[in-house]
């Protein structure tokens, strides 16, 4: 696989945590809606629950603390540069809604199925909440102007 392979727009269809225990966890329920871009001046990803909830107690910034949450809680977006390595595509966070993650590296391994991209990564190796995170991308069809 190379970075031209991937290049254009996917659309979320399943994010799911495969626990070593046996759990599987949808960290944003089965219905979602976003997509991740690879395109000549880097990646961008948003995943969001589907209908999320408006806030009730204000906007943006007057919302309760407990709205604001729930609003973190349904969505994750991040930005930056990415390489391909083999079956390795490595996400170089510049921007992100989780602080932590800028400047980072997100490493994930990708198979390539016709129109499918599904994106591996293992979270928390060694402790009990050891799993499998897996996002599965479908080809976006563009959608002409």
């Amino acid at each position: 696989m190379n970075a031209a392979d991937i290049q254009g727009r996917w659309e979320i269809l399943a994010w799911e945590q495969l626990y070593d225990d046996g759990r599987v966890v949808h960290p944003m329920g089965v219905e979602l809606e976003g997509f991740i871009e690879y395109g000549p001046h880097g990646m961008f990803c948003v995943v969001a629950r589907k209908n999320r909830e408006p806030f009730r107690s204000g906007g943006q910034w007057s919302a309760s603390d407990a709205e604001k949450a729930a609003a973190y809680g349904s969505y994750l977006t991040y930005a930056g540069g990415y390489e391909v390595q083999g079956d390795v595509i490595q996400h170089h966070v510049r921007h992100s809604l989780f602080p932590n993650w800028g400047g980072g590296t997100q490493r994930r391994v990708a198979v390539l199925d016709g129109d499918v991209l599904a994106l591996t990564a293992r979270l928390e190796e060694g402790t009990p909440e050891a799993r499998t995170a897996r996002l599965v991308w479908r080809r976006a069809v563009p959608v002409d102007a």
